[in-house]
């Protein structure tokens, strides 16, 4: 392992919301510790420090992805936090949300909503 790289990600990730990179670690130490490190290594060492977009260009795509994808709550609520931290306000990240609505229908759209309701409240 690269511990640079894992270093970086580490930090990077608390960027996204502080204390996550232990919460990811800790989460899985016990039963897929090597999930934790692609995790911070791969999404969030690599990734995440790519050049040409900043962190909060990078949680637009984030939040539009899983939006997307669809079963991604758990993720979502922390990408969503982690858009407020990064200067994202409430109305637009709704927005983001409004504007995936011909290309991914009312209930993904909904989901999110009410995942970003629940992220709002404990921002």
């Amino acid at each position: 392992m690269d511990q640079e790289k894992y270093d970086l990600g580490f930090d990077t990730l608390n960027k996204l919301n502080p204390g996550t990179s232990e919460k990811v670690k800790n989460g899985l130490s016990e039963i897929a510790p090597d999930v934790a490190d692609y995790i911070i290594n791969f999404a969030f060492g690599d990734i995440y420090n790519r050049p040409h977009l900043d962190l909060k260009q990078r949680q637009v795509v984030t939040l539009t992805a899983l939006l997307t994808q669809g079963d991604t709550d758990h993720q979502l609520f922390t990408h969503i936090k982690g858009a407020r931290n990064f200067g994202w306000e409430e109305d637009e990240i709704i927005e983001m949300f409004i504007q995936t609505l011909p290309y991914v229908g009312f209930p993904r759209v909904l989901n999110a909503i009410e995942t970003a309701k629940r992220a709002f409240k404990n921002s």
